[in-house]
């Protein structure tokens, strides 16, 4: 019985694992549409209220910036593509790294980014908020 239960447990916490992944895929997913298409209201609902968010070039902003950024049209996003992204789980944090590509028009000038992501999600009450992001330059192909 001992070994039943300890397996049951053990897919328990597997099946749980495999919830909180997804339901920080899914969060990352939101994130990217509300990069092109811009909502206030959900760029707040998402990032936490400590959030730092780092960009490539080195500028690190608090949410109020982050969304005004986003919001005001200062860094606008026409398309966002995602690959090799990961997902750890640790406890109530989330490690997540993907490689982003996108076209943008920053300031009136198209432009492109080819970046390099890692982002921290934290569970607050039963949601997957975004309380960290740090970018880096893609090496040269």
């Amino acid at each position: 019985m001992p070994l039943l239960l300890c397996c049951l447990l053990s897919s328990a916490l597997v099946f749980a694992q495999s919830a909180d992944e997804k339901a920080v895929a899914d969060a990352v997913e939101n994130f990217r549409k509300l990069m092109i298409k811009p909502d206030k209201a959900g760029l707040e609902n998402m990032a936490a209220e400590e959030l730092s968010y780092g960009h490539s070039s080195g500028l690190i902003e608090d949410k109020a910036a982050f969304v005004d950024d986003i919001v005001s049209g200062k860094s606008v996003f026409k398309t966002v593509a995602l690959e090799d992204q990961t997902i750890k789980i640790a406890g109530d944090v989330a490690i997540v790294r993907h490689h982003l590509m996108a076209d943008t028009f920053n300031n009136n000038t198209p432009g492109k980014a080819d970046i390099l992501v890692l982002l921290i999600w934290k569970k607050q009450n039963g949601q997957w908020k975004l309380l960290a992001r740090q970018a880096a330059k893609a090496p040269a192909k």
